[in-house]
């Protein structure tokens, strides 16, 4: 359990030579993708601190405060209560973020390694989640990568061990969810902002979920 004291050859040479024009032009033609996508969910000249088209309370917007001493440089911390996520930082800072938690008891607090980031996933339902959804049945083979899927525009994969707990930190296209209980269990972010987080954690980075009754921030 989690609590306030955890926290806060030549032959090989030719086929390569066939595949790597049209292997180029695909990754090619994906990145450009990418780009489009990203800069339709940014807002004109978007400044992280203040940039808010949104509407949401400008207490989710990100901010830089002072992190707790002792912490782990490149972790992940998730205040289930404030609604926040604190990334630690190298200078003994942390960028903190507002988020969406999951309703009800689908919420798993626990502490977690990312061990995948995507840049635009594809997302799939699990059977628990058509269970509870029956909307999600339409997806069940997979929902494609876009600004309107359900995983938004990065995604960071949670996992104990070598187990994915199908567990995320993801963007959402719902971004004025953020602040409240949403999810089916992932930690929700605004698209920009978990952009812009995702280009500083590193695979291997722990997450910290805690438990919502219990406040752990760090200070600011």
């Amino acid at each position: 359990m989690l609590t306030r004291r955890h926290f806060i050859a030549s032959g090989a040479a030719l086929f390569s030579t066939a595949i790597a024009g049209p292997t180029l032009a695909a990754a090619t033609s994906l990145r450009e993708q990418w780009a489009a996508w990203d800069a339709q969910v940014t807002p004109p000249d978007y400044d992280p601190w203040t940039s808010n088209p949104w509407g949401v309370h400008p207490r989710f917007l990100p901010h830089l405060v002072e992190a707790k001493p002792g912490l782990v440089p490149g972790d992940i911390h998730v205040d289930a209560i404030a609604r926040y996520l604190y990334h630690i930082r190298a200078d003994g800072t942390a960028m903190r973020y507002g988020v969406a938690i999951a309703r009800g008891n689908l919420y798993e607090p626990g502490v977690y390694t990312i061990r995948r980031k995507a840049r635009w996933p594809s997302w799939t339902p699990t059977k628990s989640m058509i269970e509870r959804n029956p909307e999600y049945a339409q997806w069940a083979d997979g929902m494609p990568p876009g600004p309107g899927n359900a995983l938004g525009s990065r995604a960071l994969y949670l996992f104990v061990g070598n187990r994915d707990t199908y567990l995320r930190i993801h963007g959402t296209p719902y971004p004025r969810s953020i602040g409240g209980r949403a999810s089916s269990g992932c930690v929700r972010m605004i698209m920009p902002h978990i952009n812009d987080l995702y280009e500083e954690v590193e695979i291997g980075a722990t997450a910290f979920l805690y438990r919502p009754e219990e406040l752990v921030t760090a200070q600011s």
